[in-house]
């Protein structure tokens, strides 16, 4: 059963599980009747710009081995001890992940056992416990049904944006694990913030975004709070996105500062898609799906190192992620060489086009994949939980 043309959809009301932050954690939670907010505006759409119904909260204590189920939690404020390591010494985490209307009115959120995985990943690198899947996707399931109505319709170009975290939240003065851990979900509606424009890039050299064995193949607030400086001075040039190139050399490229990185090449009708090999880079699951369409377009595919010479031999760059999607990159400039390799200017490139919508058509469920890529969320009864954290 999903959210069809008469479930929690957008010309009928719905309604919503309300859980204040300062209930108890078994008292019974109430539903009211709760109006779609018609003066969203989808069009106009950008992150973080207005509040949601609640978000979801888990709690882990070490001293019961066990992360607690799922609550809703109506105010977006987190009460967080000064002394958690989670503020103190980055042992956090965290995901990205969307959801689509499909033509019917059902919900569907793009490969979440993929970020569950990769949220897993994450975690283990930072001495916090793993997640289990299912409670990871019960949470998912949860805070998107609680907040329906932000769902945007079928056909606008907009999503429901979903952002887990997972954090130290247990006071703690040694640096060494700590003793509870809380895990969030929370979701907002927006549109891709790069817009559809080419946006020219710059190969940042001052900054190292990850060290040859350090965490930049895991997604941890470390491997983007540095270069918020460095790319707050590039858009203020005129770059509105920074490439990385490996640490150890300087002569390979890595990945852009929030989003991975494909090179296509083109011959023909057809295309070769280049996408970098390296330890130091996050495992990009926008850019793995578009590996997949490639390959089912009857393109070549290779993943392997790529010198920073072969920016010259490519027809199209294009910065992938789940926020940004597919942006087709004007040009790369390095200062220190005084080069700029130029590549779209005139709107997204052909090859980015092809798979920009290829991936739309399968993630607003126009075209089924042969993969089971869409998650369809259910309905939800009112949840009870535990504190253990």
């Amino acid at each position: 059963m999903g959210f069809g043309p008469h479930e929690a959809f957008w010309n009928t009301r719905t309604s919503v599980i309300n859980c204040a932050a300062t209930e108890p954690h078994n008292k019974s939670l109430s539903t009211s009747s709760y109006s779609v907010p018609r003066w969203v505006a989808f069009s106009q759409l950008q992150l973080l710009r207005f509040l949601v119904n609640a978000h979801v909260e888990c709690g882990y204590s070490v001293s019961t081995g066990h992360w607690s189920e799922p609550r809703l939690v109506e105010d977006p404020l987190l009460r967080i001890h000064g002394l958690a390591p989670g503020l103190n010494y980055g042992q956090q985490a965290f995901e990205g992940m969307k959801a689509y209307r499909d033509p019917q009115g059902n919900i569907n959120v793009f490969r979440p056992k993929d970020h569950a995985a990769r949220l897993a990943l994450s975690c283990s690198a930072v001495a916090i416990p793993t997640i289990p899947e299912d409670l990871f996707l019960r949470s998912v399931n949860l805070v998107i049904a609680s907040n329906a109505e932000y769902v945007p319709p079928h056909d606008t170009d907009a999503a429901l944006y979903i952002r887990p975290l997972v954090f130290g939240s247990d006071p703690f003065f040694a640096v060494s694990a700590g003793t509870g851990y809380k895990f969030c979900i929370y979701v907002q509606p927006y549109r891709a913030y790069h817009g559809s424009q080419p946006i020219p890039a710059l190969i940042l050299e001052d900054l190292d975004r990850a060290a040859p064995k350090g965490v930049g193949h895991v997604k941890v607030g470390g491997n983007y709070g540095p270069v918020l400086k460095w790319s707050d001075q590039a858009r203020a040039e005129g770059y509105f996105i920074t490439l990385h190139l490996d640490s150890r050399t300087n002569s390979e490229i890595d990945e852009f500062s929030t989003s991975g990185f494909i090179g296509l090449k083109k011959t023909g009708d057809s295309f070769t898609v280049v996408v970098p090999s390296s330890r130091s880079i996050l495992k990009s699951v926008t850019s793995t799906t578009c590996l997949d369409l490639a390959r089912s377009l009857g393109w070549n595919v290779e993943v392997r190192p790529i010198p920073y010479p072969e920016l010259q031999y490519f027809s199209e760059v294009i910065a992938v992620g789940t926020a940004a999607m597919l942006v087709s990159i004007k040009s790369i400039t390095r200062r220190s060489t005084e080069e700029t390799f130029a590549y779209s200017t005139d709107g997204s490139g052909d090859g980015c086009k092809q798979l920009q919508q290829a991936l739309l058509d399968i993630q607003k469920g126009r075209v089924k994949s042969n993969e089971d890529w869409l998650w369809q969320v259910s309905p939800v009864e009112q949840p009870s939980g535990d504190e253990n954290a």
